[in-house]
């Protein structure tokens, strides 16, 4: 993948936070970026820059990110896991490329309380929503790709997401979070789930929630880029529900 160091768009003539309270930022990502507008820039929600004229979302970095990361995690499997077929390769990647395991890798980086939002957004609590810190974790692979070029997102994503699928391979057969939780509802002596998707966004990059309920009792939200992706993401949660009832 060629690198790039123009992002097409101004950055925000006067961003926050300053420099220096993003230093431990910078630290926990493990990267010190040449240009620190670009880290403003991936911190920047859509919510904050409705309010703030001039500014550029992260929204543009978030998508550039996405792709960075789908290709590094990629590579890092097919590298690593040289015993593995395709298709648990690709369950090994869904395992670690989703909105649940972003966010909580953007929790323990701690993103949240960096992250612009808007009033609304952050009355909200906007920080500690799955999709806005998945989001913003992808913007900022992004803001350091553009920075840094492929060794350094390569770095991060080894830093921070890799780890991940080490522990998933124990449980891979566990990936299918949809025929987890059917086989849960059998066993327990319930109805089987049933999923309602919504999608919001242009065609081009829509984001999809999906909603599981059994019995008619609601056990899961989720959220991802493909309808199977945030029922798969939805599932997790309503197995994980289950399990500890």
């Amino acid at each position: 993948m060629p690198s790039t160091t123009s992002t097409n768009a101004p950055l925000v003539a006067d961003p926050v936070p300053p420099d220096d309270e993003l230093g431990a930022l910078v630290t926990r990502i493990g990267y010190d970026f040449t240009d620190p507008d670009l880290l403003r820039r991936a911190l920047a929600h859509r919510s904050w820059c409705a309010e703030t004229p001039g500014s550029v979302s992260n929204e543009r970095l978030e998508f550039l990110g996405d792709a960075v990361l789908g290709w590094v995690i990629a590579d890092i499997a097919f590298h690593r896991f040289e015993d593995l077929p395709e298709g648990l390769l690709t369950d090994l990647r869904k395992s670690v490329v989703n909105a649940i395991t972003l966010a909580e890798i953007a929790e323990e980086i701690g993103l949240g309380p960096y992250l612009l939002l808007g009033k609304g957004e952050a009355a909200a609590d906007g920080a500690e929503k799955p999709s806005i810190l998945s989001d913003a974790f992808e913007a900022v692979l992004g803001a350091v790709y553009l920075d840094g070029g492929v060794p350094a997102a390569h770095a991060m994503v080894d830093r921070w997401v890799a780890p991940r699928m080490s522990k998933s391979i124990d449980r891979i057969d566990q990936l299918d979070h949809k025929t987890q939780l059917q086989e849960l509802c059998a066993r327990v002596g319930r109805e089987a789930p049933a999923y309602v998707v919504t999608s919001t966004g242009p065609d081009h990059a829509k984001s999809f929630v999906a909603r599981v309920t059994v019995d008619g009792e609601p056990m899961g939200e989720g959220t991802g880029r493909s309808k199977k992706a945030a029922e798969q993401a939805a599932a997790a949660v309503a197995a994980a529900a289950l399990t500890s009832a």
